[in-house]
């Protein structure tokens, strides 16, 4: 791979001023940078002390930037700064401006699954359950387990040990006093104390969910001792009734607790970090030591790390993995040096209230464990090479019987599909759904508002011919891959036109196929006649799912702009209405009917009495 950098020309221009002026003007504040291409999309994100510093460095001469860095400036043509109170917010933003956009140059995370907490409610009597959204209400979120039967077993345990209560009311003191509801069968098992009926203290019940959250934080020994003293004392008092359920409790935590794997005799708390990577792919591994044991793994694989330094995948791993993680033990263990340290520090420990210790072990018992985590994180890795392989050499039926039936050179594995939809000419839009392995890749799906055909003109094949030529000059600049097969919808006119545009861009080779709704006919270039497909092929049952999902896909955008144009021309007439406002409207009413129709009691509380007096006005007016 050549190391030559492109030719970086900074002379677009975005809302009137250029990049250049851009970069004469930057702030010397800490924020993060974005950098974006003439359609307005995030191809990078950074994160700066000095942004005015930081930015400018890209465009120095002087200096050599790693040549996938150096691409993605060669097609910057605008950046966007926010500016932030301190470095810290400057991490934890771009953090999540990584996460939320996935920039095509930055190191990104493939671990998108919605991973289960356990969550102690914030109440006067806390409950205890599974849940998967974090809410800010005060509540305490254990997790997030990526072993669905560890988090089983940790609820199984907290709910046999302690008789914590499993109804959903929420329960205080004015709920008690009115008697809303009477115990359950889980008092009378011995499962719950009955604080619906406030058969056991406010105080009392919170002791318990106060060791119910030390046993799900790993933190065992401190609740044994607990539990051995309130033995003691419940036996001193001959209450041994009361002494024999400690006891209980304390035999189940025991054998809970030696399920654990012990790692660290110190028994100390610890998150290790390590990753593996080869090529472009890596994955990275994070296991979570509490008292010296191992009470879970987490791994995300990651790609575009092709070039990047240990230290940016680490820091990128660690960004990530504490962006959901509310548990912050006081020591994380590295396999490397990161660059923010200091920044990562500080807000790791604003984060778990108190000191934090960033350690990058070299020799000893931490080095050992850095190294485990590595070893897992490299069998991951090989395990997704293998997984690739497979799905390399697995080709579908229909694939191979749409290879035969086409008579194609190699089976078509990645199918790009395009449709044109629009009412009488108006918001004429396009759809591209992609099929790979006969299943929808649904990220990779991309609709097209038409920008060169006029809406008198009702021009399907112009259309076609504007959308191949937007798609695949695209794919040629960004020198991705092309795909297996093309399919257009429609009869020979839309055949030609895509034709057409693929020689006009070298394409000739590029195998593409139309399908026509009214027979179900397949038409290929160069032949006057249809490809005969038997109707009960696998072949065409295929095909047929590939346009129908591109018929849908483009029907549900046409229809999108139509409602947002109606809404726009309808409540934009009223005077005071703007857009957000319109958005509120429709948001609590549901559509313009129901902005109509509601009251002006009801539009008061939206939009104030001054505007919907207006909107009461204009409709009235309207419908005279």
């Amino acid at each position: 791979m050549s190391t030559e950098q492109p030719s970086i020309q900074i002379s677009f221009t975005t809302d009137d001023v250029s990049l250049e002026e851009k970069l004469d003007n930057l702030p010397t504040h800490s924020g993060v940078y974005q950098f974006k291409n003439s359609e307005g999309k995030i191809l990078y994100v950074g994160k700066a002390k000095i942004l005015r510093n930081r930015v400018r460095q890209y465009f120095h001469k002087s200096r050599q930037l790693d040549p996938r860095i150096a691409l993605m400036i060669s097609k910057a043509s605008d950046v966007e700064i926010i500016t932030t109170d301190s470095e810290v917010e400057a991490l934890i933003l771009e953090a999540n401006l990584i996460k939320m956009h996935k920039p095509r140059y930055n190191v990104n995370l493939k671990d998108d699954k919605s991973y289960p907490f356990i969550v102690i409610t914030n109440e006067p009597y806390p409950r205890v359950f599974v849940t998967r959204r974090m809410k800010r209400d005060g509540s305490r979120y254990f997790g997030p387990y990526t072993d669905v039967s560890t988090m089983r077993s940790a609820l199984k345990t907290v709910r046999d040990i302690f008789m914590i209560r499993s109804c959903n009311y929420f329960i205080n003191n004015e709920f008690i006093e009115k008697k809303r509801t009477r115990v359950c069968l889980d008092y009378h098992i011995k499962k719950c104390e009955g604080p619906c009926e406030g058969l056991i203290p406010q105080e009392r019940y919170n002791a318990m969910i106060k060791q119910v959250a030390q046993v799900l934080e790993g933190k065992t020994s401190g609740v044994l001792k607990t539990l051995e003293e309130q033995m003691k004392s419940a036996a001193a008092e001959l209450r041994f009734e009361e002494a024999a359920l400690y006891r209980n409790r304390m035999t189940e935590l025991e054998v809970y607790s030696s399920k654990q794997k012990v790692v660290d005799m110190e028994l100390h708390d610890r998150d290790i970090f390590a990753f593996a990577a080869e090529g472009d792919d890596a994955c990275g591994v994070v296991f979570k030591i509490r008292e010296g044991k191992v009470l879970g793994r987490r791994h995300f694989y990651m790609n575009s790390v092709e070039g990047k330094n240990d230290s940016e995948i680490v820091e990128t791993l660690v960004q990530r993995y504490y962006l959901d993680v509310v548990d912050v033990p006081s020591e994380i263990v590295l396999p490397a040096v990161i660059e923010n340290e200091g920044s990562i520090r500080m807000w790791l420990s604003g984060k778990r209230n108190g000191r934090l210790s960033v350690i990058v072990p070299e020799e000893g018992e931490l080095a050992k464990l850095v190294a485990m985590t590595r070893n897992n994180a490299k069998y991951l890795l090989d395990e997704l090479k293998l997984q690739k392989m497979k799905r390399e050499e697995f080709v579908p039926h229909a694939v191979q019987s749409l290879q035969r039936d086409l008579r194609m050179k190699k089976p078509p594995r990645r199918i790009e599909c395009f449709d044109i939809s629009h009412f009488q000419g108006t918001e004429t839009v396009a759809s591209m759904v992609v099929f790979e392995d006969s299943k929808p890749k649904k990220n990779d799906y991309r609709k097209f508002k038409i920008q060169t055909v006029a809406p008198a003109d009702v021009n399907d094949f112009a259309s076609m011919s504007e959308v191949i030529r937007r798609r695949y000059t695209r794919v040629l600049e960004e020198q991705s891959e092309m795909p297996d097969l093309i399919v257009v919808d429609g009869g020979k006119g839309q055949l030609s036109s895509a034709v057409g545009v693929l020689k006009e861009l070298g394409l000739e080779s590029q195998p593409v196929i139309s399908l026509a709704k009214r027979l179900e006919e397949v038409f290929v270039p160069g032949e006057s006649e249809p490809v005969f497909i038997p109707k009960t092929s696998s072949a065409l049952r295929l095909l047929q799912q590939v346009r129908d999902e591109a018929h849908r896909f483009a029907i549900t955008f046409h229809r999108s702009l139509r409602a947002k144009r109606t809404l726009q021309t309808e409540l934009d007439l009223i005077d005071g209405i703007g857009k957000k406002r319109a958005k509120e409207l429709l948001e609590a009413f549901g559509s313009v009917q129901g902005v109509k129709f509601a009251t002006e009691d009801q539009l008061k509380e939206v939009v104030g009495e001054k505007v919907a007096s207006k909107v009461k006005e204009y409709f009235g007016e309207a419908g005279e």
